[in-house]
């Protein structure tokens, strides 16, 4: 770790807020970074100032960003939703089902992802997403990650959790004979949760 990271890190510990906010335009990146962490430590990162990262030139940046994020319930996530890095738009939607509740953009962003990402980190944590914020509009992109990835099946299983009728149950009931345990794991205690 350089010196200046170190320092930015010290200062979110220390309450050395003029230290902390300055490096949020540090030429090295990890600097940005740890200073977006250092000042949600010591709870002065105002909304402008992260959203003022979504449009950082370094992925990992946007990425912390995006992870902060999800205790900033009126910073709109949408841009990373759409981001050219999918590690960035993995967290992104894990940071929206921190939210739980998302405008009418992000929950069609996060089912469109749900559905067609390439990356299978970004369909699975879109799928908890949704099963986080369980808006009905997200419900036919989580029964179709039902037959995803095994990963992506359980994670789709345990986002059925605010839904309920028969095309729930019968996935449900599907996910009980799933060739994956951890499938059938999460199907069980879905059950055993609701009854």
């Amino acid at each position: 770790m350089n010196a200046r990271r170190r320092a930015v890190a010290a200062a979110g510990h220390t309450g050395d807020v003029g230290t902390a906010r300055a490096a949020l335009g540090d030429p090295d990146p990890s600097v940005r970074a740890t200073a977006l962490g250092a000042l949600e430590r010591l709870g002065v990162l105002r909304d402008d100032e992260l959203a003022a990262s979504f449009d950082d030139p370094d992925p990992g940046v946007r990425r912390r960003a995006a992870e902060v994020a999800a205790t900033h319930r009126e910073v709109d996530l949408t841009p990373l939703l759409h981001d050219d890095d999918d590690r960035v738009v993995e967290v992104a939607a894990w940071a929206c089902g921190e939210h739980e509740s998302n405008c009418d953009e992000v929950v069609e962003r996060l089912v469109h992802l749900a559905t067609t990402a390439e990356d299978p980190l970004v369909r699975e944590s879109s799928v908890a997403a949704l099963g986080a914020i369980g808006d009905d509009r997200g419900l036919d992109a989580i029964l179709a990650a039902t037959a995803d990835k095994p990963a992506i099946r359980r994670r789709a299983v345990l986002a059925l959790a605010p839904f309920d009728g028969a095309h729930v149950d019968d996935a449900i009931e599907r996910a009980l004979d799933d060739r994956d345990w951890q499938v059938r794991q999460a199907a069980e205690d879905l059950i055993r949760a609701s009854s």
